[in-house]
């Protein structure tokens, strides 16, 4: 990628001008094809080569776009198949550029004296380079082989900008298409994403991470997180991983079990990481995971961190456990539960694909199914009967379909319903545990004391409404109609709704937001 400018202002100009040319050259394309009859193959062809510059467009934008692209590979009701299927090849390479660029970034977050940090640094070819930093192989003035971790000069500054341009694209879309927005909240898919990023963008808050992973990562003979020498904002000095990512492990490095072990063990680590501590490494793609002669995987790059809630994390636990129990209406109802339904959903329809769904997934090795792509199938089946899910599950999808196609590699004939029967039993002690902390404890009692200072006053205003005649009863009992502004639904029996003693009770529910 070209180097990135790095004043917010200018960051829109730049924006319409890549997407322009693109654009641009796209309609020359479509206009000499529409001169011609194209065949089937050369339909085919164009599709391709349309989600071929997309990808190359978004390379170009720069890492924050890359990262867009990243999430959408993961949204199938958004982008179609072939455009998903380019996009997971999105990279965050960067040209290379010489060391003496970052002297000046090492200076200002170091010192002049850097130098005397370190017996050596490889500055001829380095280990990485991205849109955001380079990194390098050292040595610490102890003799310690390190990493070197330094931001690119002006990565920030042009992040952020791009941050500006995103989030008035966001309202401008909101505007124009709110049935859309009802379903998929852009905006708040672009916050987390920026959450994110804003991460990233912190090398001490990706030192802090590192230092949390660690701590869960010894409960595991064959699991490894880098230990933290030194981090500033902008320079991370962490302990060099030595071997080869996962993708590169020769065929006879390992025996089968070695292997099954590894795989295992990194399954029951991301299932605590998503279930018990709720914060999660979302980028573990192949690169990111270093094996070591001694079989252990080292697990490096903490930028991007997925958080979840209590209750988003209690429901994504039931929808794997659904997959286990090979219960596709159990899924259904927990993956409802991540979400909210908008006023022409249609849940039960929804809880009937994954009733059909579900039995062709429930035990599947990885190579029979890829299970980050069945997560976001479910995302689809929801968005298409209007159900809007909340967007960390974007993030998980991308961290399980990261996950398992670096898993893939050392070990395809894993199964992830049963490496979660497997590790169940750890992960649902520790979450009783959890629910019955002084802390949670507290929490619950809070709730209840606020719900039950709230009720009189509730019980007044439904009251008021009965008197004005303003109370107005919505009753579903057919789920499969999609609710429509200004229709009624009828009850079983074909009586049509009407106020009763009962219309205080249920109006009450009403109030509260369906999650």
């Amino acid at each position: 990628m070209n180097a990135l400018p790095s004043g917010r202002k200018g960051r829109a100009g730049r924006t319409l001008r890549i997407v322009s040319r693109s654009a641009a050259s796209e309609i020359g394309r479509t206009v000499r094809s529409r001169s011609r009859r194209d065949t089937d193959a050369e339909i085919l062809d164009g599709r391709e080569r349309r989600a071929r510059e997309l990808r190359a467009t978004l390379e170009r934008l720069g890492p924050l776009y890359v990262k867009v692209g990243q999430i959408l590979a993961t949204r199938p009701d958004l982008v179609p198949q072939y455009v998903m299927d380019e996009l997971e090849e999105l990279n965050d390479r960067a040209n290379v550029e010489p060391f003496s660029s970052y002297e000046r970034v090492l200076c200002e977050e170091l010192g002049d004296d850097w130098r005397s940090r370190f017996r050596e640094v490889h500055t001829q070819e380095p280990l990485g380079a991205a849109s955001l930093a380079q990194v390098y192989k050292a040595v610490t003035a102890d003799g310690r082989p390190c990493v070197l971790k330094i931001q690119r000069p002006g990565s920030s500054q042009a992040v952020l900008g791009d941050m500006k341009v995103l989030r008035t694209v966001a309202r401008l879309l909101a505007r124009a298409a709110p049935r859309f927005s009802e379903v998929v909240d852009v905006k708040a898919m672009l916050e987390l994403l920026f959450v994110v990023m804003e991460d990233e963008l912190d090398f001490t808050r990706e030192a802090k991470n590192m230092k949390d992973a660690r701590k869960v990562a010894k409960g595991y003979s064959r699991i490894r997180v880098p230990r933290v020498i030194e981090a500033t904002p902008r320079v991370l000095v962490q302990t060099f991983a030595e071997g080869v990512p996962i993708n590169r492990v020769k065929p006879d490095s390992f025996s089968r079990r070695q292997r099954k072990k590894i795989a295992n063990q990194m399954i029951s680590y991301m299932f605590r990481s998503y279930f018990v501590e709720r914060t999660f490494h979302a980028d573990l793609h192949p690169g990111n995971i270093i094996i070591s002669p001694d079989g252990k995987a080292h697990l490096i790059d903490w930028g991007m961190l997925g958080k979840m809630d209590r209750d988003t994390s209690v429901s994504m636990l039931g929808v794997f456990l659904s997959l286990a129990q090979n219960d596709g209406v159990a899924m259904g109802r927990n993956w409802v539960q991540l979400g909210t339904a908008t006023p022409w959903s249609n849940v039960s329809a929804f809880i009937g694909d994954m009733s059909r769904v579900v039995p062709r997934w429930a035990d599947a090795s990885l190579t029979e199914l890829n299970y980050g792509v069945a997560l976001m199938t479910l995302m689809k089946h929801s968005s298409a009967h209007g159900i809007q899910i909340t967007p960390l599950v974007s993030v998980m999808g991308k961290s399980v379909a990261n996950l398992e196609g670096s898993l893939r590699c050392i070990h395809p004939k894993l199964k992830f319903a049963a490496a979660l029967r497997d590790t169940l039993p750890d992960i649902m002690r520790d979450v009783v545990l959890d629910s019955l902390s002084t802390e949670q404890g507290a929490q619950l009692t809070l709730s209840g004391l606020k719900a039950l200072s709230n009720l009189p006053g509730q019980f007044q205003a439904t009251a008021k409404d009965m008197a004005d005649r303003q109370v107005g009863l919505q009753v579903r009992t057919n789920l499969g109609d999609p609710i429509k502004a200004g229709s009624r639904h009828r009850l079983a029996g074909g009586e049509h709704i009407r106020r009763t003693a009962l219309s205080a009770i249920a109006a009450l529910a009403t109030r509260k937001r369906y999650r």
